[in-house]
């Protein structure tokens, strides 16, 4: 079932997170004017992408002409095949890691495989295995254009490195005419395959980026959170 865009503030959309954890579908958003379209993240197979497509045409918005990745993670990059001739930007230590992914032979076949030697990547590869049904035309993009620390786009979107445990190239987007920061999965904790028992969210991290006092901040998988000090 195709979600509506939700309209978070000012020119952000967003299509919203799968609540299902066993779906691992993050949200995506798209910032629009007449500036140009930028969608943050590409959603977690070719299928979720073109969902986001038909949202997108139903809400008559401008489809994106760029495609920021916050951050390596399959569920944020693996839709990034289908949004056609994008320019996709992404922070510079997010090359390796993709490409090193992209060589993987993948199948079901070979998710199988993989879980048998290590049962913890269960939850992860059982999620790719239902969200790419069809593995004919699947391809991991690499970026079009990396920045090390920040990079302002022509659109007036900031993106900023803010690295983390939860992934090295981790990057939140700031769009400072409608108040928001899309914090992808920031403070999160590592993956579950390589958690550790001290690993959790890093609040220290979190409360950083809250004092830097936008109006909503939306992770990729928790509905939008209004600032308790906008709220009137």
């Amino acid at each position: 079932m195709v979600e509506k865009l939700q309209r978070i503030s000012g020119r952000v959309w967003l299509y919203p997170h799968d609540p299902d954890s066993d779906a691992v579908r993050a949200s995506v958003a798209l910032i629009v004017d007449d500036r140009g379209s930028v969608l943050v993240d590409a959603g977690n197979s070719p299928l979720h992408a073109r969902e986001i497509q038909q949202a997108i045409a139903a809400a008559g918005l401008d489809q994106p002409t760029t495609l920021v990745y916050t951050h390596h993670h399959w569920d944020h990059t693996w839709g990034a095949s289908a949004w056609g001739d994008v320019e996709i930007v992404a922070q510079a230590s997010a090359v390796d890691l993709p490409e090193a992914e992209a060589a993987r032979p993948w199948s079901h076949q070979y998710l199988r495989d993989q879980v048998a030697e290590n049962p913890k990547l269960g939850p992860s590869f059982r999620a790719r295995a239902l969200a790419v049904p069809d593995w004919r035309d699947f391809a991991i993009r690499l970026p079009d254009r990396t920045f090390d620390d920040h990079l302002s786009l022509r659109t007036g979107v900031q993106v900023r490195h803010v690295g983390g445990r939860h992934a090295p190239d981790s990057s939140v987007v700031v769009v400072p005419d409608s108040g928001v920061m899309l914090l992808g999965d920031c403070y999160f904790p590592p993956p579950f395959h390589l958690r550790g028992e001290d690993d959790g969210i890093d609040f220290a991290m979190a409360k950083r980026l809250l004092a830097e006092g936008h109006r909503w901040y939306v992770d990729a998988h928790s509905a939008p959170r209004e600032s308790p000090e906008s709220e009137t």
